[in-house]
């Protein structure tokens, strides 16, 4: 499906923090290897989609203080494909950069927004999605998400309602519905009507830039001339700045098995587990009478643990992380109180 056309935009600029000590704001989750293959995250979505998009079209977009570890891990892409922010922003902002940057490359190009958390167990069937969808798109004035058939009520993940249960493979979007309470994941599981929204994007990219221009022109203001100010860019997600906001948004239907590394609780679910439904990372654990539990520990550290059930034992070179596998939202809260009494050191 090569294509000088194409083009993909990697998301590589969070500090992943609900990975938090494991990921740090020195070196966050995209940069890390969870999966023991040897390649970050960052990698690992750079050789997916260099399959079908030419590996020159691929766009790197991360914040400023990366930039040279981005260059470091891809060492088959130019200086000139790594688009850096110079502030933390959400991905509205950086996703237009990106378009203005490609508008300047290629006015006719078709772009894929990939973000770098994902695993997608069937790439087969994902890379045919992609190549209909990139068809899809190629001659309408249509945005695209792409929509996975839900198979638990999710908590974590957020919904795209379709328009009308039917056999077509592209369906106009009626809502979205950012991460529910599990009582209203349930009902969206079973009405048949919601999918999975997967964050990866793909439009052609004079209409995404004519999407800014109509809902979100503040930032079109900032970054699409050469006095270009990144920094002064209002923080707000695409989901929010356009697609909830669009009457042109479609979602293709997909089932190539895809799951979000978005938290620690979504790394336990698609691991592997032993037969105590244990978890284990990186390095080298010892668990005695241990159940339901993820160990994470870096640098190939011994970790030996005994009568713990559901919960997290996670550590980076200076921290130690224990806490309830389950409860994400303490997790937020240690970090902002580690950053108000002890600083940035530990973060």
């Amino acid at each position: 499906m090569s294509n000088n056309n194409n083009y993909c935009v990697i998301m590589a600029g969070g500090i992943g923090s609900r990975f938090w000590p494991f990921s740090k704001s020195s070196l966050p989750k995209q940069f890390l290897d969870f999966f023991g293959t040897g390649q970050s995250l960052l990698q690992l979505t750079f050789e997916r989609y260099k399959n079908i998009i030419p590996a020159e079209n691929i766009i790197v977009t991360t914040n400023i203080k990366y930039k040279e570890i981005v260059q470091e891990q891809l060492k088959d892409i130019k200086e000139s494909q790594i688009i850096t922010e110079t502030a933390r922003r959400d991905t509205a902002p950086a996703i237009a950069q990106a378009s203005y940057h490609i508008q300047k490359i290629n006015p006719d190009a078709n772009v894929i927004v990939a973000p770098i958390d994902h695993l997608i167990m069937n790439e087969n069937e994902f890379f045919k999605c992609i190549k209909d969808g990139i068809d899809f798109v190629s001659d309408k004035d249509v945005i695209l998400t792409l929509g996975i058939k839900p198979t638990r009520p999710e908590t974590g993940y957020g919904y795209i309602q379709i328009n009308d249960i039917t056999d077509d493979k592209f369906i106009k979007v009626k809502t979205f519905v950012e991460k529910p309470q599990i009582e209203f994941a349930k009902v969206f599981v079973e009405s048949q009507e919601f999918y999975w929204n997967s964050g990866i994007f793909i439009w052609n990219n004079k209409t995404i830039i004519k999407s800014f221009e109509e809902l979100m022109p503040e930032i079109c203001m900032k970054l699409k001339d050469k006095n270009e100010d990144f920094a002064s860019c209002p923080n707000i997600s695409i989901d929010y700045g356009i697609m909830e906001k669009a009457n042109n948004v479609y979602v293709e239907l997909c089932k190539f098995g895809w799951a979000d590394l978005g938290s620690w609780n979504s790394l336990y679910e698609i691991s592997p587990k032993d037969k105590e439904k244990n978890v284990c990372v990186n390095g080298n654990s010892l668990l005695y009478n241990c159940k339901d539990n993820l160990i994470a520990v870096s640098d190939n550290k011994l970790t030996i643990v005994q009568d713990l059930e559901g919960y997290l034992v996670a550590s980076s070179d200076d921290v130690i992380l224990v806490c309830k596998k389950d409860d994400e939202q303490s997790i937020r809260r240690f970090v902002n109180d580690v950053k108000i009494k002890l600083g940035d050191k530990y973060i």
